[in-house]
């Protein structure tokens, strides 16, 4: 085993194109500004994690160039000279030192366990328990865009056995025609693939009760958060009042958070994403409290690039409460590879990748061709 002290922490940001542009409620991006952390030991091996949110500040209130500044200016001082498997009481000193931050957060600290994984020869995934699965099912998401345009998107995804689901967003336009919309979608996939949709928090309680019903009569069979995410006892009587499932996205990031939902019953299903979380440790907490409470999770997504994406499949396959499935589609979503080796995309299915670690390495040249100048 190599010396695990920690000597360097090293962060660059990418600018990674999209295949197409992907349009949320608030906002839309044609390409996706990553971070990537490397943490290096003495030993000479080297961790990497990333910090990335969906479509800038607007969801989680970091951006890549403010996790930069936090990690470099703040984290990272912290973190040399102590070990990699020191990982708690070095989230227990960030802690003290900055506080909320949680995707700066979660970059450092699956950069940590990948460099001590590393270091014991062995992958994340025997670092967070052990396995429950090697593979998890990927819902592909579809953007604000017209019927049209996303009904020939999922049929083409279908017709090339990709994906089984699809999740639409929606928030954009006023919310009759965005029903309109979503139902003209399901009708059309009905029978053939799950259609689910994320309001992404912007619609109020009146306008949920009014036409969320109208989504589930559709065949649309899961809302993500529709309300804002302090508004939990209003996402509680949409949950008592849908007869399908709601899924907490906004309204999770703690496992205290998780602890909240699960005793007001405020959703079905737990949207678990290690980046709005703080990492793999906080998000397999939430986990925990949801099977506890039998609340089944799914594998949420910022749109990672193949780093955060192996992060939370590793995190995804040590779980045995993650049984909804994932979205973990993103480095699908990218015009360039950024890793020597793809993930393995088969049967509408991500499958774990062997070796330790996270069990990926990233293609040096691909990370230079797109980092920001």
């Amino acid at each position: 085993m190599s010396d695990m002290r920690i000597d360097r922490v090293d962060t660059v940001l990418l600018d990674v194109p999209l295949r197409r542009p992907h349009r949320f409620a608030r906002t839309g991006m044609d390409a996706q500004p990553v971070l990537l952390v490397f943490v290096r030991t003495a030993g000479g091996v080297t961790g990497v994690g990333e910090g990335v949110v969906p479509g800038g500040p607007w969801w989680g209130g970091e951006s890549v160039e403010t996790m930069q500044l936090v990690i470099e200016r703040f984290i990272a001082p912290l973190l040399v000279g102590r070990t990699v498997d020191d990982i708690a009481g070095i989230q227990r000193d960030v802690d003290d030192v900055v506080a909320a931050n949680l995707y700066a957060k979660a970059a450092v600290e699956v950069a940590l366990h990948d460099a001590w994984a590393r270091c014991l020869d062995v992958p994340v995934h025997t670092l967070l328990g052990g396995l429950a699965r090697r593979s998890v099912p990927v819902t592909w998401a579809l953007g604000t865009e017209p019927a049209p345009v996303v009904i020939e998107e999922a049929l083409a995804k279908l017709d090339a056995g990709l994906h089984h689901s699809f999740k639409l967003k929606m928030g954009a336009q006023d919310p009759a025609d965005d029903v309109a919309r979503i139902c003209a979608v399901a009708e059309k996939l009905a029978g053939v693939a799950g259609v689910r949709v994320d309001i992404n928090a912007r619609w109020d309680l009146l306008t949920s009760l009014t036409y969320l019903p109208r989504l589930a009569e559709a065949g649309v069979e899961l809302i993500e958060q529709p309300v804002p995410g302090a508004e939990v006892e209003a996402l509680a009587e949409i949950n008592r009042v849908l007869p399908i499932p709601v899924m907490a996205d906004e309204s999770l990031r703690t496992p205290a958070d998780a602890l909240r939902l699960a005793k007001l019953r405020a959703a079905d299903v737990f949207s678990l994403k290690t980046t709005k979380s703080g990492g793999l440790r906080l998000t397999k907490a939430i986990a925990e409290v949801a099977g506890a409470a039998g609340i089944p999770c799914h594998g949420g997504t910022s749109i990672e690039s193949p780093v955060g994406t192996v992060a939370s499949l590793h995190l995804a396959c040590s779980a045995p409460s993650v049984t909804w499935g994932t979205e973990l589609f993103g480095p699908l979503l990218m015009r360039e590879e950024l890793l020597a080796t793809p993930l393995r995309y088969a049967d509408g299915e991500l499958h774990l990748p062997d070796g330790p670690g996270l069990g990926v390495e990233l293609d040096t040249d691909a990370v230079r061709a797109w980092t920001r100048k």
